[in-house]
């Protein structure tokens, strides 16, 4: 992920230039500046009990509806039961899919998930998205909460299809704070992402399609 910069260049006024007036200058009006909100989801509930609590979430099958069935798919065949929450990048995602303790995989659907990035919902803090490759439409069991909002992992604007960023399909509605649990446990090496892996395991008991 590359961050940019933004070089600020501050152009200092000469000495003899003379105030305004605060009395004959009216205020400037303050700048508005945009935030990023998502609309409520009303789909499906699904509630994943770990070891440190208990996490819920809501879905949208209406904004993102390939990336819920897909998730709810892999929920039905009981492959997240016993995984763990194998990555944790400090005030950024934790995240959860195909992996047991201790580097140990699971096997995955073949046919990955076409991309829903741009589908009106953003990567703000508590949302859930498909984890993903380079290539836009390599997506499976992976996905990842947000700790904070992440507006680079966004649908890019200029892009017209659905050929950047990560789709969010779901929201944590309860469990926050046992989200915020997992972000703030020590991390090792003992994971498929070097330190960023619990080094106490986060187990994944079992997660569940919510009636």
């Amino acid at each position: 992920m590359r961050l940019t910069v933004l070089a600020l260049l501050l152009l200092a006024a000469p000495a003899f230039a003379q105030a305004p007036d605060p009395v004959a200058q009216p205020a400037p009006e303050p700048l508005a500046v945009a935030v990023a909100v998502n609309p409520p989801m009303t789909g499906p509930k699904i509630l994943i009990a770990t070891s440190m609590g208990d996490i819920t979430l809501q879905l949208d099958n209406v904004r993102a509806p390939k990336s819920v069935a897909n998730v709810l798919r892999y929920v039905k065949e009981k492959h997240y039961d016993g995984t763990v929450f194998y990555r944790v990048a400090k005030g950024f995602v934790i995240q959860m899919g195909s992996w047991e303790a201790h580097m140990k995989g699971r096997g995955i659907h073949p046919g990955p998930v076409a991309l829903e990035a741009n589908n009106g919902l953003f990567n703000l803090r508590g949302t859930v998205a498909l984890a993903r490759a380079e290539e836009p439409t390599s997506a499976t069991a992976e996905f990842f909460i947000n700790l904070a909002d992440n507006p680079a992992l966004n649908h890019a604007a200029e892009d017209p299809g659905n050929a950047s960023g990560y789709a969010v399909f779901g929201q944590v509605v309860s469990g926050m704070d046992v989200v915020d649990k997992i972000a703030d446990g020590a991390v090792g090496d003992d994971g498929p992402m070097p330190g960023q892996a619990p080094i106490d395991p986060v187990l994944i008991k079992k997660v569940t399609l919510l009636k």
